[in-house]
């Protein structure tokens, strides 16, 4: 079979400890960068660019964020569209205040405000978790609701409490068309998945995982569970900020309190349960399911029900896509907690075992 890794060997331990460390893998990933990189471009039209692909990156990246959280520090967040306000609406205020703002520094700087009003909503996990903690980081959206749609500072007097951008640009390079802004989103995913990665396997995602696991024995060998879990918070803050600004900034362009209401909170945790809990690659499957499932839905039910003499309106699709959302969240955490990318990890394994017996 291909994926095999006989005479692979590691001579070093540099080698040995490479995120990818089979070959095949390797070239894998350079051909899936290859194909985002120069094959979309080359193929793509401009609603796939537009209605699929850039709204893909946007919440992969988000859903990095919120995985670092949950998957891998086990803290159970339900602010993640907070967050993702508070980077966007940080953003916007430092890109619009400030004569000459750099966008890339903007859309940063507003994944460090996100970090500090994610770290303050972190601190209650330092005495409680579970379901408080869930409730706790709820407070967190309720508030940023609140906030980006009465205190008009925010929004620099909108008496609609709706802000938009426009005329974005990168080292002169404008920033307009759906190309550009999904090479500029591609970008951004690509090194936070890179950076986010390398952080798991290091010694502050092994603290991460020992909190998840059991924070008591984590704190009995050395572990402060302050650091740990703070850090936590901060690092998928930052993320989940940076994907905040570029939802408002590349994908709606003008935007409103709404943009990021619970609804987008619930929709990444999701992500992250069918994609894989403490994975990254999982967050890509989360995100790639969580936006074709619903298009697919709106082509095939008017279709399947065209066939058996049934109209299938708007409003039907929307309650299909409901149903099995749900059902799909009930069927992983029964069957296979840690999700798509479980299963896929799975598969990879049974081929390098391929034809004997597992």
């Amino acid at each position: 079979m291909l994926y095999r890794e006989n005479g692979q060997f590691k001579t070093s331990y540099a080698a040995d400890s490479q995120i990818f460390a089979i070959r095949q893998d390797r070239v894998a990933i350079a051909l899936l960068l290859a194909v985002a990189v120069v094959g979309v471009p080359l193929l793509a039209d401009e609603y796939l660019l537009r209605a699929i692909l850039i709204p893909f990156l946007i919440l992969a990246l988000a859903a990095i964020g919120l995985n670092i959280l949950v998957g891998y520090c086990g803290q159970i967040s339900l602010g993640t569209g907070a967050f993702m306000a508070v980077g966007a609406y940080a953003a916007y205020n430092f890109f619009a205040r400030v004569e000459g703002m750099p966008l890339i520094l903007a859309l940063l700087l507003g994944g460090l405000s996100s970090t500090v009003v994610g770290v303050f909503f972190g601190i209650p996990s330092l005495r409680i978790k579970g379901l408080y903690l869930a409730v706790a980081t709820l407070a967190a959206q309720f508030f940023t609701d609140w906030a980006f749609l009465r205190i008009k500072w925010f929004t620099l007097d909108s008496a609609s409490g709706s802000v938009s951008v426009s005329n974005l640009a990168v080292l002169g390079l404008p920033i307009d068309s759906p190309l550009q802004k999904y090479l500029f989103c591609l970008a951004f995913v690509v090194v936070f998945a890179l950076i986010a990665k390398n952080l798991v396997r290091g010694h502050i995602g092994r603290s991460w995982m020992a909190m998840r696991d059991m924070d008591v024995a984590a704190a009995v060998i050395g572990i402060r569970p302050v650091s740990a879990k703070l850090s936590a918070f901060a690092v998928s803050s930052f993320i989940v900020g940076v994907a905040g600004g570029l939802w408002g900034f590349v994908y709606l362009g003008s935007w409103e309190p709404a943009a990021f209401s619970i609804d987008r909170s619930f929709q990444l945790l999701f992500m992250v349960i069918i994609g894989g809990l403490g994975s990254i690659m999982g967050a890509f499957f989360g995100a790639a399911f969580m936006v074709v499932l619903p298009i697919a839905l709106a082509q095939l039910l008017p279709w399947l029900g065209g066939l058996v003499g049934l109209q299938v309106d708007t409003a039907m699709v929307s309650h299909f896509e409901y149903m099995i959302f749900g059902a799909l969240i009930v069927f992983f955490l029964i069957v296979e907690p840690h999700g798509l990318a479980k299963l896929w990890s799975t598969g990879k394994e049974k081929l390098r075992l391929w034809p004997f017996p597992h």
